[in-house]
């Protein structure tokens, strides 16, 4: 929840002149609500997708403040996330309302961006595999694993969220590991070529290292993406 017009037109304008030709990364940018229409017009003419940040499990209806898949997909929206750990954590998006949204959001050809991820709490008491193969089952219960095919994983662990820490990234590329293991034990193809994102306070200084291993095939980024400095060098990294 950040940004003005003013400023959101000068981020996407430094991002867009630091974007390297030949780059083969890419890059998603997900605006807040007010400002999708905004940000569509101003990456019409570059290799620049759009998401959202949310999505409604309703089509349509009596749900006052809620934005719809179609809404979305009407705007130009490719992506959305769903199951954010703040979405989680702080408005009580739960495992179903998290598998309903993912449903809702491929229903109208959105690619949803599942969020994956343990508290601090959870880490210590050694819960990381249990929580985030719990919260994967929950949309494989309901759509199916074919469903994965047309979705990107994104791995957040809550503890390296806006804390300054981070995973390493032995840490990082453990619990994506054994991510893609679980998917693949239900279907090999698809957990070969499912994009799993690492999303725990990726920035400039250390995505390169991240972004090396096996198992991590991008980031989900958060503060660093509000400077474009910062997040060019992110995207450099993965390109």
């Amino acid at each position: 929840m950040n940004g003005t017009r003013e400023s959101i037109r000068a981020l996407l304008g430094g991002l867009i002149e630091r974007i390297e030709p030949d780059s083969k990364a890419r890059i998603i940018v997900f605006p807040a609500f007010l400002h999708i229409d905004l940000v569509a017009g101003l990456i019409a003419d570059c290799p620049i997708a759009l998401g959202a940040q949310n999505l409604s499990a309703f089509e349509k209806g009596a749900h006052t403040g809620e934005v719809s898949g179609p809404m979305l997909a009407d705007a130009g929206c490719e992506y959305v996330l769903v199951g954010h750990s703040e979405r989680r954590a702080m408005y009580g998006d739960d495992d179903a309302t998290v598998a309903a949204k993912f449903e809702a959001a491929q229903k109208v050809g959105l690619t949803p961006v599942l969020c994956v991820g343990e508290t601090l709490a959870e880490r210590e008491a050694g819960q990381t595999e249990q929580v985030v193969a719990r919260q994967l089952d929950a949309i494989i219960e309901r759509s199916g694993i074919d469903a994965l095919s047309e979705a990107v994983l994104a791995y957040e662990p809550v503890w390296a969220i806006g804390t300054g820490k981070t995973a390493t990234p032995a840490q990082a590329q453990e619990v994506h590991a054994f991510l893609r293991k679980r998917i693949a034990k239900n279907n090999a193809n698809i957990g070969g070529l499912l994009r799993i994102l690492y999303g725990g306070s990726m920035n400039g200084e250390n995505a390169a290292d991240l972004l090396a291993m096996d198992d991590v095939d991008g980031g989900l980024v958060g503060g660093a993406a509000l400077d474009a400095l910062a997040f060019s060098k992110i995207c450099s990294a993965a390109g």
